[in-house]
């Protein structure tokens, strides 16, 4: 376990160094958030907070992996796809981020704009993922040892869940620490399962993952002295999505990473329904808006949120342990 724990506070390490050292150059180029004004009054308080701050993980999991894939080179062809994963999603991010804080607005990229981009990085990692995958088209059934071959829709499928899961943590990416908290609670998990599953590049990449998510939220908690962003949050869904992929796990997404889910369709609820009825589910979307508008602190609202991710995480590792993976 050596290897794992060296990963694992390398990459926490990076972070937790590098999060204060950068605050005031991201302060110095006015890289301050625009909060929205249609969100909960309490956060017009956090204008001008300094964004973008998804770049100091990034770094520490891309300066943690490429190490990895140095030593270990049996493993660097996924950790190489793991990283592709992360840098054109959080790039896709960073264009968005940069528009707002140029133009000092709430909204960066048009909705259609960002969706292009997500389709053309989803389709060509999927494609990738088709040519390495030793099932190759097939996915894995969760509590059970069966496998799915999904034949020519596997390239559509994986881009669709590629996709779902980046916009679902941009999503949760709405309270200090939330995001943060949360999915280094899913790369642990994923990082069991990749263990248990006899996946190395997976497991050290998602131990730099959490191990960069932990660091940073020296600078993310409450009060958050920095925001990831769309930079980080499109960066880490990306992540989240190449374990899944790799593992060959699609199916698991919605118990692995319910919270992501949650806010996500608490967000199509919400806009489905007022479409049609002009009324409202929630008193707010995403989710956790909705608790904060109930009373919620918001670190009530994280806590509680983090508690069902080790709950469903723990149900998913149990679902590869059953299916004997």
């Amino acid at each position: 376990m050596t290897m794992e724990i060296t990963v694992l506070m390398t990459s926490w390490a990076i972070a937790y160094f590098a999060g204060p050292a950068l605050l005031p150059v991201l302060r110095k180029l006015k890289f301050g958030q625009t909060v929205r004004d249609d969100g909960p009054q309490s956060h017009l308080q956090k204008n001008g907070t300094p964004t973008m701050g998804g770049i100091i993980f990034i770094a520490a999991i891309l300066l943690t992996s490429v190490g990895v894939s140095i030593i270990k080179k049996e493993a660097a062809t996924e950790i190489t796809l793991s990283l592709l994963f992360m840098i054109l999603f959080g790039f896709v991010g960073f264009v968005d981020d940069y528009i707002k804080v140029v133009k000092k607005r709430s909204l960066g990229l048009k909705a259609k704009q960002k969706i292009a981009m997500q389709v053309v990085f989803a389709a060509f990692l999927a494609v990738f993922q088709l040519k390495i995958s030793p099932l190759g088209s097939s996915i894995l059934v969760p509590f059970t040892d069966l496998s799915l071959d999904l034949g020519i829709m596997y390239v559509p499928f994986l881009m669709f869940v590629i996709i779902a899961i980046v916009n679902s943590v941009n999503l949760t990416d709405g309270l200090d620490g939330l995001a943060s908290t949360v999915t280094v609670l899913v790369a642990l998990c994923f990082a069991v399962i990749a263990f248990m599953m006899g996946n190395k590049a997976v497991l050290y990449f998602m131990l730099s993952v959490a191990g960069a998510c932990t660091g940073f939220l020296r600078v993310n908690r409450y009060p958050a002295k920095v925001f990831m962003g769309d930079t980080g949050s499109m960066a880490l869904g990306g992540a989240v999505a190449s374990a899944a992929v790799i593992l060959n796990l699609e199916l698991l997404v919605p118990i692995m990473c319910i919270v992501y889910f949650m806010e996500s369709v608490s967000v199509i609820l919400q806009v489905g329904y007022y479409k049609k009825t002009k009324k409202r589910i929630f008193k707010m979307a995403p989710l956790h808006h909705h608790f904060e508008l109930c009373g919620w602190h918001e670190t009530k609202v994280v806590r509680v949120f983090d508690i069902i991710t080790v709950i469903m995480g723990l149900i998913g590792i149990l679902s590869v342990f059953i299916g004997g993976m």
